[in-house]
């Protein structure tokens, strides 16, 4: 399977960037909450969290976060995806990465789709 990127750079309608925003931030959260938590845990009980525990978590943070489901729950698990591969690297003797950094606001934005996150369609 041959994996694609796309660039694109599109000017956003007003509503558009208030998705966007919203979207960055709850991406931003996650990944923070996750790292957080994750953290946490090891440094005070020795514990290692898996994937699946932290993708499981992500349900219960919707509950407690309903702000949350405004958004596509795709980019949230590709958040976690992303913070996998991070301490995968960092893990990995190899790579000699660093240990995951906590998101700021005023970084670098970005989220990830899959294909079936999205339709695209000619604008009307």
């Amino acid at each position: 399977m041959t994996k694609r990127a796309y660039k694109e750079r599109f000017y956003p309608t007003p509503e558009q960037a208030e998705l966007l925003a919203q979207s960055f931030g709850c991406v931003r959260f996650v990944w923070n909450n996750t790292l957080a938590y994750r953290t946490e845990a090891y440094q005070q009980r020795g514990e290692s969290i898996s994937h699946s525990a932290a993708e499981k978590r992500l349900v219960a943070l919707k509950v407690e976060y309903p702000w949350l489901k405004d958004v596509s729950s795709v980019i949230l698990q590709q958040a976690l995806r992303d913070q996998k591969a991070a301490f995968d690297n960092y893990f990995n003797v190899q790579i000699k990465a660093r240990y995951p950094r906590f998101k700021r606001k005023d970084g670098r934005q970005s989220i990830r789709l899959t294909r079936a996150a999205f339709r695209y369609r000619d604008s009307e």
